[in-house]
């Protein structure tokens, strides 16, 4: 597994970097809360441009800031797979458990039967599986959601077994009619099977609250309506001693995405919506210390909102 904390660099937003010195795990402190990035894999030489119908190489070159973070010299897109932990008084929240490891993704060559480290590298941020209470999948696509389980002969058991999953109930209804169908988009584009081994085990567990688009997971930490990339999806804001940080799930894939809020994602469930959502959320951040983090946006995976004329930019 690559070591995609290597060469940090401080953020200088609301919320301290508190990375210590085993550099793999970036920490931020918000008030009282901390919240810590576990990698499952990071990319580096783009791929994800592939998925952008509006990406060219020219308009992401412009963006000057992108590199050498976000973008690499010949205008690739980087990212990465990561899941984030809050630690929220005695609570210990995992949100978007990723892609998992032995599951059949035959449409996602790169996630086709992974072989990674992530339980490895949970425990050793300090986070036993057994000690997570609360599982929050911002959506349920399937890299969102591949460590809600694990192999275990030829089942599929919760990875996290003293926990509660929440799954937006109007995200799990529109993806189970969805289903129910045989919808083209759920088969052709997200491949089915994940509902299979990293959805319906848990259900079957007892182990799954479906809750509202605006849930409260305790005083520090509630959902926040981002509907648009799918049905229901949900970004995460944490509030701790006046200070904010916001999660943003699949609502912004990439950076470029704040200089260009109207390039949707293939797969989107309602693209007007996303790129409507993109600019609310944007304009609201703009000029504020809120720290922004992206959940699939590399390292240094978080900043704050600024504007530049009428676009806006990750400031560091």
């Amino acid at each position: 597994m690559n070591d995609a904390g290597a060469g940090l660099r401080k953020v200088n937003a609301m919320g301290s970097d508190v990375t210590g010195p085993d550099t793999r795990f970036r920490r931020w402190r918000i008030g009282d809360v901390t919240i810590t990035r576990i990698v499952e894999t990071a990319y580096v030489d783009g791929g994800l441009e592939l998925y952008f119908p509006a990406y060219s190489k020219e308009a992401v070159l412009a963006i000057d800031w992108l590199q050498p973070d976000f973008a690499t010299p010949d205008g690739r897109l980087r990212y990465s797979i990561h899941a984030l932990v809050i630690e929220a008084g005695r609570r210990r929240i995992v949100v978007d458990t990723c892609v998992g490891n032995e599951k059949p993704r035959r449409l996602y060559a790169q996630w086709n039967m992974l072989q990674t480290r992530f339980l490895d590298e949970l425990r050793a941020a300090g986070f036993e599986p057994a000690g997570i209470d609360t599982v929050l999948c911002t959506h349920l696509h399937l890299d969102h959601v591949g460590w809600n389980t694990r192999p275990e002969g030829e089942r599929w058991v919760p990875t996290f077994p003293n926990a509660r999953y929440l799954f937006g109930r109007h995200e799990y209804d529109t993806l189970m009619e969805m289903a129910r169908r045989n919808d083209a988009n759920l088969e052709n584009v997200f491949d089915r099977v994940f509902i299979d081994d990293s959805i319906a085990p848990v259900v079957d567990a007892g182990l799954a609250d479906f809750v509202d688009a605006d849930h409260r997971i305790c005083d520090e930490v509630r959902l926040v309506p981002t509907h648009g990339h799918t049905a229901g999806h949900v970004s995460v804001e944490i509030c701790s001693r006046g200070e904010r940080a916001f999660i943003t799930g699949d609502f912004c894939h990439h950076p470029c995405q704040l200089v260009h809020p109207d390039w949707g994602i293939i797969g989107d469930f309602d693209p007007e919506a996303a790129t409507k959502r993109r600019r609310e959320v944007f304009g609201g951040f703009a000029g504020t210390p809120v720290l922004v983090i992206g959940t699939h946006w590399p390292e240094p995976t978080a900043g704050r909102i600024g504007r530049e004329g009428d676009r806006f930019r990750l400031l560091q």
